[in-house]
């Protein structure tokens, strides 16, 4: 019941015309939308993950964006770029759910008419997955109608609240604003939910119970001690083991794959004599070994930091492979994981005697899910594109002529062999030091071949050798630091690396494409 003294209810839509008012034709379609989304995650937990549409388009946006904008994504984001990648795709539906909303104030046809081209694109992202089936258009379709049916729900609910009504003095004139309220509170309510649902079945199809259970055996050698003085942590590099919360992540899955240790299954085979099927117990149960290994992405620009080192457990390559019996003319492995991601690795790499393997194991712990549980790749002195299949499912044997990764498809190159590189991470580039002695610390790798010597030097002068600290391994990055002396005002610090073979770093700067970045890292910094 309305008094005189009742403020007036917004109307949704301009009286006398029934064409809705903007915020609320914006507010419908934005809903609409985002019941679908929600929908779409919740169905897509049940039926497969990576058929929510939303993800699936993210997932297509992934594989048809141009390198050089990965590229830039990559290195201007570091391992944010998914954030980010997600964060722009809800503004990017957000506007176009807006625009749906705004062209339909006086029709529901137009906005009608985006959010089935919204559903169907989902549909066909989810089509295109390298891992389709039948069931992958589930929750698309779900989603469609879903959207579909919200939009023009609410917008009936918003035209009828203040169509003129010959009998308005026979009928109380804020029931159906009530009614269009109490529909846009349930389309808010049932996304969110929705939503939410779908993200915590999605998650837990969890492996977090099965990463528990998933006790590791020691190592059949003796276990990795990192030397006492294998960094200058004190001095500002980082320490010679990374934490695994802080290992940088730079894949393409937009949702972590969720594989148990029950399901896991791999399969080796191709040019090999005995086809191999493998659970997770079966390989669990061979003498594991433990090694520290340095993984560098290739996407990592001079003075970056998408790299990281950690001691991995796993089973060793070449045996595997031995067992398998290699036939003549194999040159590459080709690896893939759950999601249909692949990598090609040279099987030379992985028969050499490194330790190359399927790692288990990760810092005394089981695989942290988003590096690759239950099982993942490891080769030391390769990039990360060509070595880290992480979630893998199938291994084949076979050659660079006959299969082309996922990353080689896209101009990258084949082999990808870690450079020598090293980095500056104390001072930082436009700090401030005091004027006089001043410590330069920072990091060098050369995975495969070790760091034999690092050289630092202000302004073009002379190069000074700075104190390395403990060798752990070839296959592992080092640290190094130096004094300076700095006299008042800008300086221009530089640092280069010689490995082991006696190649010292080219001072040329290039860009990661194809096969990583070279160049010396420079810092500019004021002594005051």
């Amino acid at each position: 019941m309305t008094t005189d003294t009742d403020p007036p209810a917004a109307p949704a839509a301009d009286p006398g015309t029934g064409v809705l008012r903007p915020p609320v034709a914006g507010a419908i379609g934005v809903l609409a939308v985002a019941v679908a989304l929600g929908v779409g995650d919740l169905v897509a937990a049940f039926a497969a993950a990576p058929s929510s549409p939303f993800l699936a388009v993210g997932n297509q946006f992934i594989r048809l964006t141009p390198e050089a904008l990965k590229e830039f994504a990559t290195s201007t984001f570091g391992v944010h770029d998914k954030q980010v990648l997600l964060a722009g795709m809800a503004v990017v539906i957000t506007a176009v759910a807006v625009l749906a909303g705004l062209l339909s104030r006086r029709t529901p046809v137009p906005g009608l008419t985006l959010v089935v081209v919204l559903g169907l694109v989902g549909a066909t992202c989810a089509a295109a997955a390298p891992t389709f089936t039948v069931g992958y258009l589930v929750a698309p379709a779900v989603a469609l109608v879903a959207g579909a049916a919200t939009f023009a729900v609410l917008h009936r609910l918003a035209r009828r609240a203040e169509r003129p009504d010959p009998d308005r003095r026979l009928t109380d004139p804020s029931a159906g604003r009530r009614r269009l309220l109490l529909g846009l509170g349930v389309a808010l309510a049932g996304a969110g939910i929705t939503g939410f649902l779908g993200r915590r079945f999605a998650a837990a199809a969890d492996v977090a119970a099965s990463r528990a259970d998933a006790a590791l055996p020691p190592p059949t050698g003796p276990p990795v001690v990192p030397p006492p003085a294998a960094d200058f942590a004190a001095s500002g590099t980082p320490t010679w083991l990374t934490p695994n919360d802080q290992f940088y992540r730079i894949d393409t899955a937009l949702q972590v794959p969720q594989v148990s240790t029950a399901d896991f299954t791999l399969r080796i085979h191709g040019l090999v004599q005995r086809e191999l099927t493998l659970n997770y117990d079966q390989l669990r149960g061979r003498g594991l070994v433990e090694a520290p290994i340095t993984m560098c992405c290739v996407s990592n620009d001079v003075g970056g930091n998408l790299i990281s080192n950690s001691v991995f457990l796993g089973v060793p390559l070449r045996t595997l492979l031995a067992e398998a019996g290699v036939r003549p003319g194999a040159t590459q492995i080709a690896s893939t994981s759950v999601d249909g991601f692949t990598t090609g690795t040279p099987v030379a790499a992985c028969t050499d005697g490194r330790n190359a393997m399927l790692a288990l194991g990760m810092n005394g712990q089981p695989l942290p899910v988003e590096h690759g549980f239950p099982v993942r790749m490891v080769v030391p002195g390769l990039y990360g594109y060509v070595s880290g299949c992480k979630w893998i499912t199938d291994i084949e044997l076979t050659t660079f002529e006959a299969f082309q990764p996922y990353w080689e498809q896209r101009g990258w190159a084949a082999m990808g062999p870690i450079k020598t590189q090293s980095r500056i991470d104390v001072p930082q580039s436009q700090a401030a030091v005091t004027a006089g002695r001043v410590t330069v610390a920072g990091t060098a790798w050369a995975q495969h071949r070790g760091v034999a010597r690092v050289e630092v030097r202000a302004d073009a002068g002379p190069w000074q050798t700075a104190e390395l600290a403990a060798d752990a391994s070839i296959d592992t990055w080092r640290m190094w630091r130096t004094v300076l002396q700095l006299a008042p005002g800008d300086h221009t610090l530089q640092v280069r690396a010689t490995d082991a073979t006696g190649a010292t770093q080219p001072e040329a700067l290039t860009s990661t494409i194809p096969d990583g970045a070279t160049g010396w890292h420079t810092v500019v910094v004021t002594a005051f």
